[in-house]
């Protein structure tokens, strides 16, 4: 079963604290610097399509792509209500292929850190350079190596009414992995509970090497900040934004 197979159609719940408004709002206001005007936004690995929809409902034209047929299912149905909905893409990130260039690519929520081997990561970087027009942005968050190492061989839960999660996590530090061990009960129709098991594997990139690797596939004014802010990270902080841009002459 592949990543977020059975999480899909819980997910949202159980990532309540996911704080999607507030980081759909800091992202325009990033788009408001951007060295072009920002009308045509791509979000990599949407997941269920939140932060897409929230952008599509301020009036940006969205293009959204994900690995999960479930979580772009969940998506679209989150999006029929919209005027103008994301157009979803079942596609992976180190395959991305757009029919058009964008003015902006966002990918929230650390879904750069499933990329775990270094050819993946640096092919994601090298398309996503390629399908921004001059001068867009690129802009992404990343899980920090500080916290995958501080989830070692810790226990965490979530429950709502029809749902209850443990994830189960282990970090190497020769691979630099965290391994998330997931096990999703769901309530049925007919008062059972039904389990599902999903593993999680998430790369612990340092600062410098997602500065290499944007650097060789093109990008420019590469900055590492807070989660949120606009300042620099601190030595304990969880979850870095990363921004750069494509030369306007390239």
């Amino acid at each position: 079963m592949s990543s977020y197979d059975a999480l899909a159609a819980s997910y949202d719940g159980l990532m309540a604290d996911g704080i999607y408004r507030r980081r759909a709002d800091y992202l325009e206001k990033l788009f408001q610097k951007s060295a072009i005007p920002v009308r045509t936004v791509l979000d990599l690995a949407c997941g269920t399509g939140t932060i897409a929809c929230l952008l599509a409902a301020k009036g940006y034209d969205v293009t959204a792509t994900d690995l999960s047929e479930e979580m772009l299912t969940q998506g679209m149905n989150k999006a029929a209500a919209l005027e103008r909905p994301p157009f979803f893409l079942l596609q992976s990130m180190p395959k991305l292929h757009l029919l058009e260039l964008v003015d902006a690519v966002v990918s929230t929520l650390d879904s750069l850190n499933y990329l775990t081997r270094e050819k993946d990561i640096r092919e994601t970087f090298r398309r996503v350079f390629r399908y921004l027009k001059p001068g867009g942005s690129f802009i992404f968050d990343v899980n920090t190596p500080y916290k995958l190492r501080r989830m070692d061989c810790q226990l965490y839960t979530d429950e709502t009414e029809d749902s209850y999660c443990v994830w189960r996590t282990f970090f190497s530090e020769k691979t630099k992995i965290c391994t998330y061990q997931v096990d999703l009960f769901r309530l049925r129709a007919d008062g059972a509970w039904e389990r599902d098991y999903e593993e999680h594997r998430e790369r612990a990139w340092s600062a410098e090497e997602l500065t290499v690797f944007l650097t060789d596939a093109g990008f420019e004014k590469i900055a590492i900040t807070g989660d949120l802010t606009r300042h620099p990270p601190k030595d304990t902080e969880d979850r870095w934004i990363v921004r750069c841009r494509k030369p306007l002459k390239s």
